[in-house]
């Protein structure tokens, strides 16, 4: 049984492996056996989840793009095929900005929607093409709670969210046929930089804790498990699916 989540031989590349969930999630892969490509924007974001890596005897490299250029993406995707053939692509790297609707900045607007949708439809693409020649691969795209509601002060985010959910099932309809499994995570709250302000308000901590029926908020270790599996053999037939790793938010 313990082979169906053996990631041994494979190369994973995981954007937004600099910290919080997606180094979590790149620290997973590589102890499950997968070589990670450690996608971060800034030259050394990323070191500390590739030392720690190798410092567990796994494999990781850093990779560096600003996911709100286009060509950069570009230029990740040939960098991380140079590497080796990609058999599994995390599309983690995301940002957010806070601002009431009707003063929101479209220059923000447009620079979540790049980094959010725009960079993780383009990596599925171009690294999608090669898992088709292949007839086999994996892409996980990190979806949200807003994927499901509106939230407040963040309708670029939300909207990124919704169409990543949309852009999840649309490619698993078209590449199921190829053995390609794509899927996302939508993970509920989770202690990152991204929820640094929900964190530090108080009445909004309170409520939100109050809502979560596991009485507390996720850590991104929380994704590890969920995150190789979608990644690995045990998933072959779930296609399209977005998980909801939420200590029972949803259900709520």
């Amino acid at each position: 049984m313990t082979s169906l989540f053996t990631l041994s031989g494979q190369t994973a590349l995981v954007t937004g492996a600099s910290r919080g969930l997606g180094q979590a999630i790149a620290k997973a892969l590589a102890a499950a056996g997968a070589k990670v490509l450690c996608a971060c924007s800034n030259s050394g974001g990323a070191a500390a989840t590739v030392d720690a890596i190798l410092a567990n005897g796994g494999q990781a490299q850093e990779l560096v793009a600003d996911l709100s250029n286009e060509q950069a993406v570009r230029d990740l995707a040939a960098a991380a095929l140079a590497a080796g053939p990609v058999q599994i692509l995390v599309n983690c790297g995301g940002t957010i900005f806070r601002a009431p609707a009707h003063e929101f900045p479209m220059s923000e607007w447009h620079k979540v929607i790049a980094v959010n949708l725009d960079a993780a439809f383009l990596l599925s693409q171009l690294l999608g093409a090669e898992m088709i020649k292949r007839q086999s691969g994996k892409i996980i795209n990190i979806a949200s709670m807003l994927s499901y509601s509106g939230g407040i002060t963040v309708p670029a985010y939300t909207a990124s969210k919704h169409a990543i959910a949309g852009v999840t099932k649309a490619l698993a309809n078209e590449w199921a046929q190829h053995n390609i499994q794509v899927n996302a995570i939508a993970p509920g709250y989770f202690r990152t930089d991204n929820t640094a302000a929900l964190q530090a308000d108080a009445q909004r901590n309170a409520a939100i804790l109050g809502r979560i029926p596991a009485g507390r908020w996720g850590e991104p270790e929380d994704l590890a498990g969920a995150a190789v599996f979608l990644a690995s053999a045990a998933s072959e037939y779930v296609n399209g699916h977005v998980l909801a790793v939420d200590g029972g938010w949803l259900a709520r």
